[in-house]
């Protein structure tokens, strides 16, 4: 097997593993402590700690893959997860929300320490810096996703088949496995800088990198705003929908969204020059500000609650996934050639951020205003995504 080849097949099946638990370990959280009685704030800051600790890791994992090879990184990512599952096997009266937040940490650190390794090996391996870049970004990212679905509803059915704990256990084995996987099959060193990086490298001084952060703050805050904790509590608690039911449905959501997201290439169109991509991220976040909008204002119809939020899902699915597929490519083609990981690690950092704030407000607006409020929140957030989107330069800056 070619070595490019051979390289991309052990990342993309790390990432796989690693995105199955996360997604699992997410929902388990989240529906697992619903059942105990948190209250949607209290469970949005159990996530506190793990989407902080994701901005620090994308900062400082950019400039340690940078210098001691991303292979390295993500081998560190899986290990981390590991002891953060682990955390979690205690009995369930020491699960307290401190506890649980610093095993979140712990998780949030190796989840973006991961993605952050597998997204920057992607500049070294494309051997076309235009289309077959924008391939491999988009597959990658897509099949992610896909299976964080999939992991979302492996959460929930667990949860549902057995207990909080052997769900737990039958994480960590199969990533244990991984690892050892990992450790054997991936040798060459990748993302190592010629010249060793200063710390202060870790801020990128690229105006596109920085104006494509801010876009990414924007966009994925105005995701989770509602999706993370308003709209699992809501689906439970509104509509008196099962643990598996729950899981199921964010779950098949996340899958679609993934299948489009892999696919992205054939929808968006082969011209993929910054001033194209430019062009396409105002329109279509244009139009992806409207569906949150949409379904806010049908809420106060008499329409269904549950035909309502499924179609606008789906649309939003649909937009989401592209808008989100334009930014992982662009930021792997504005990235620096020698030393990628600074410039991604930096974008992840402002993604991260945007996590962060939605989350906390998902929880918060929630509580105090309802899942109307989250969505008119979200709706502000994509147009801000949207108008930031028009400072990207139209042309590729120097990538020395």
């Amino acid at each position: 097997m070619d070595s490019k080849l051979h390289d991309y097949a052990v990342i993309t099946g790390n990432y796989w593993a690693f995105t199955l638990t996360d997604g699992a370990l997410r929902m388990l959280v989240v529906l697992h402590f619903h059942s105990l009685g948190f209250t949607p704030l209290e469970i949005a800051s159990l996530f506190l700690f793990y989407e902080f600790f994701g901005i620090v890791t994308n900062a400082v994992g950019g400039w340690l893959g940078a210098r001691i090879g991303l292979n390295r990184t993500m081998q560190m990512g899986l290990l981390l997860q590991i002891g953060a599952l682990s955390m979690l096997l205690v009995p369930e009266h020491m699960l307290s929300v401190t506890w649980v937040m610093i095993a979140q940490a712990l998780s949030g650190i190796a989840k973006d320490l991961n993605k952050m390794s597998a997204k920057s090996s992607m500049k070294s391996i494309a051997s076309d810096q235009n289309d077959g870049l924008y391939r491999i970004v988009a597959f990658l990212t897509g099949s992610k996703n896909a299976l964080k679905g999939a992991g979302f509803f492996g959460g929930a059915l667990l949860l549902s088949l057995f207990d909080f704990q052997g769900a737990i256990i039958a994480m960590v084995v199969m990533l244990t496995i991984v690892w050892v996987f990992s450790l054997l099959l991936l040798r060459q060193e990748l993302g190592v800088m010629k010249q060793k990086p200063a710390f202060n490298q870790i801020f990128s001084k690229s105006s596109a990198v920085n104006w494509l952060s801010l876009a990414r703050f924007f966009l994925f805050g105005a995701r989770d705003v509602w999706f993370v904790v308003a709209l699992p509590v809501f689906l439970h608690t509104t509509l008196q929908w099962d643990f598996w039911q729950v899981g199921g449905y964010l779950a098949s959501w996340i899958i679609i969204y993934g299948f489009i997201q892999a696919v992205a290439p054939r929808l968006t169109g082969k011209n993929q020059s910054p001033r194209a991509v430019r062009i396409q991220l105002v329109i279509f976040g244009g139009l992806l500000a409207l569906v949150p909008a949409g379904i806010a204002r049908s809420l106060t119809d008499d329409a269904s609650v549950v035909y309502v939020v499924t179609i606008g899902l789906l649309v939003f699915a649909l937009l989401f996934a592209m808008n989100s597929a334009l930014h992982s490519y662009l930021i792997v083609r504005f990235a620096r050639t020698d030393g990628a990981s600074l410039d991604i690690g930096f974008y992840y950092m402002a993604n991260a951020g945007g996590r962060l704030a939605g989350t906390i407000a998902s929880g918060a607006f929630y509580q105090l205003f309802g899942l109307q409020a989250c969505l008119w929140v979200a709706t502000v957030l994509i147009t801000l995504a949207s108008a930031t989107a028009l400072l990207l330069p139209q042309e590729q800056e120097g990538t020395a």
